[in-house]
């Protein structure tokens, strides 16, 4: 049961995720929580600038929930965002884990947390202890990434949410489709636990 409840968490966030093209061109936004009107979403954007977000009839809460480090295990899927080392390696930002069957958005490809950051999305092979941190091999269709996980990173899973949860404040991660007017639209917000931001 604890297997399917948290399928059904992610899902709202992989619907858009389903393939590499599908995750590394989908728009995304990410910022605080203005306001929430009925299903309308106004999101204040960490470029300072504001989105107004319509929100699907039947939209979902993910929350982050914060994780150990030892669930990162051989044959975890998983993603992270991670910043290219000169050694060919990665190093990692944050880990979100996926549930149990959930494979979304494979692959290594840029992405914008940081400058010049990457995401990498793929099965966990081999896990080594790195000091308190972890070493891990990541692969994906055509290719392996060995990523080192700093022990301060924050490693996140899938759990379900609640529309109370959504309220100004909160920092909140979303996967948008854009509209040939401009007009942004999701199936559902991501949400930190106890209102920490969205590690993604």
């Amino acid at each position: 049961m604890r297997i399917i409840l948290r399928a059904a968490a992610a899902s709202a966030l992989c619907l858009c995720l389903a393939s590499v093209p599908a995750f590394a061109q989908a728009p995304h936004v990410r910022g605080t929580i203005e306001a929430l009107n009925g299903d309308r979403l106004t999101l204040k954007t960490e470029g300072g600038g504001t989105e107004t977000i319509e929100l699907a009839p039947n939209w979902n809460v993910t929350v982050l929930k914060r994780i150990g480090l030892d669930e990162i295990k051989p044959g975890s899927f998983i993603g992270t965002a991670e910043m290219p080392q000169r050694n060919g390696t990665g190093r990692s930002l944050e880990v979100h884990v996926f549930p149990p069957g959930v494979k979304a958005g494979e692959g290594h490809y840029s992405w914008d947390l940081r400058k010049g950051s990457m995401m990498t999305n793929g099965t966990v092979g081999q896990v080594k202890a790195l000091g308190r941190g972890r070493e891990i091999t990541v692969s994906y269709p055509h290719g392996e990434r060995r990523i080192v996980v700093p022990a301060n990173v924050p490693v996140v899973e899938f759990a379900n949410g609640e529309r109370s949860q959504v309220k100004p404040g909160i920092g909140a991660f979303l996967i948008v489709a854009k509209s040939a007017d401009g007009a942004l639209s999701s199936m559902g917000v991501a949400i930190g636990e106890n209102g920490a931001k969205p590690p993604m």
